[in-house]
Order: C-alpha cells, then structure tokens, then sequence
C-alpha cells in the first residue's frame, strides 16, 4: 500500500519533463483544473450552449411572429367587422335622414296647407263681417233717411193741414176702412 501512496506522493511533486502524472496538490491544481475543464466546457460546449440559447431564441421570436400575425388577422378581422357596422350605420343614417326630410317636407306641406285653409276661412269670415257690417249701415242710414222724410213728410202735413182737412182727411179713411170691412164680410 505504501508503494501506491508513494507513488501518487511521487506524482504530487513535479514531474520531470516527459513524463505524464498526476499532481494531488488540491491548492496548485484546482485552478488548472478548473481552467482545463472550463476550456473544454467552453470548446465542446459553445456549440451546444449557444445552439441551446440561439434555438430558444429563434422560437421564442418565431411564437412572438406567430401571435403578432394573429393579434394582426384578429385586429383585421375586427376592423372589418367595424367597417361593416359603420357602412350598416351609415345606410341607417342616411335612411333616417331622407325619412326625416320627406316627414320634414310632409309637415310643411300640412302646415302650409293648413294655414292657407286658415287663411281662406279668415277671409270668409271678413268677407261676412264687411258684408254684415255693410247691410247694417246700410240699413241704419235708411232708418235714418226714413225717419227724416218722415219727419219732414209729417212737417209738411202739419204746416199744411189745417183741423177742417184733416178732419175730412180722417172721415175719408174711416171710409175706406168701412169699404174694406164689408167687402170681407
């Protein structure tokens, strides 16, 4: 045993040139180690790491395309969708507004038809007042003329009748009356 012990003790201490141990010195070593197996790591590795990352980050970018292209076909879709409720919208609007401007242009001509009804029934009505307010003058001025020509008729009987005339004047009636009572009979 002690010959297996000497000879890795033997391999602790630096071998001559040519020769090929191990050196059990954990504190000279480790570092070399460390160095040759982060070398090889990184030699033989690189390709497998970077390969690993550039992979993860060629899907990644690929599952971001992917989305964005739906978030973009999703998006088109809505604005289509869109369109078409502007568009229905819009006939709506446009239906709404020339039923407006008939029942706008209906109204008007009610009203206009309306009011010259009622314009025609207040020119009657004028019409009617004139007319009646006219055969009232009129009717007022011969009551006015009646009674002055009767006036100046009874002036004129009384300036010129005297009692004797008017006394044959009242017998000649009574006469006439009298004719006319038995005539009826």
């Amino acid at each position: 045993m002690k010959n297996v012990t000497d000879s890795f003790v033997s391999l602790g201490r630096w071998p001559s040139a040519g020769s090929f141990g191990f050196n059990t010195d954990i504190l000279a070593t480790n570092p070399i180690n460390l160095s040759v197996v982060l070398g090889v790591l990184i030699f033989f590795g690189k390709g497998v790491c970077v390969n690993d990352l550039l992979d993860n980050r060629k899907q990644r970018i690929l599952s971001t395309i992917r989305n964005s292209e739906e978030l973009r076909r999703g998006a088109i879709e809505q604005l289509e969708r869109a369109r078409a409720r502007l568009r229905k919208v819009e006939m709506e609007a446009d239906e709404y507004r020339m039923n407006g401007y008939s029942e706008i242009e209906r109204e008007k001509a009610n009203l206009i038809n309306a009011t010259s009804d009622s314009l025609e029934q207040l020119e009657n009505y004028k019409n009617e007042t004139l007319h009646f307010e006219q055969q009232r003058a009129i009717n007022q001025v011969r009551q006015q003329v009646f009674q002055q020509v009767l006036q100046g008729a009874l002036g004129t009987l009384n300036s010129c009748l005297n009692s004797e005339l008017h006394f044959r004047t009242i017998n000649a009636n009574i006469g006439i009356l009298g004719a006319m009572e038995e005539i009826t009979d």
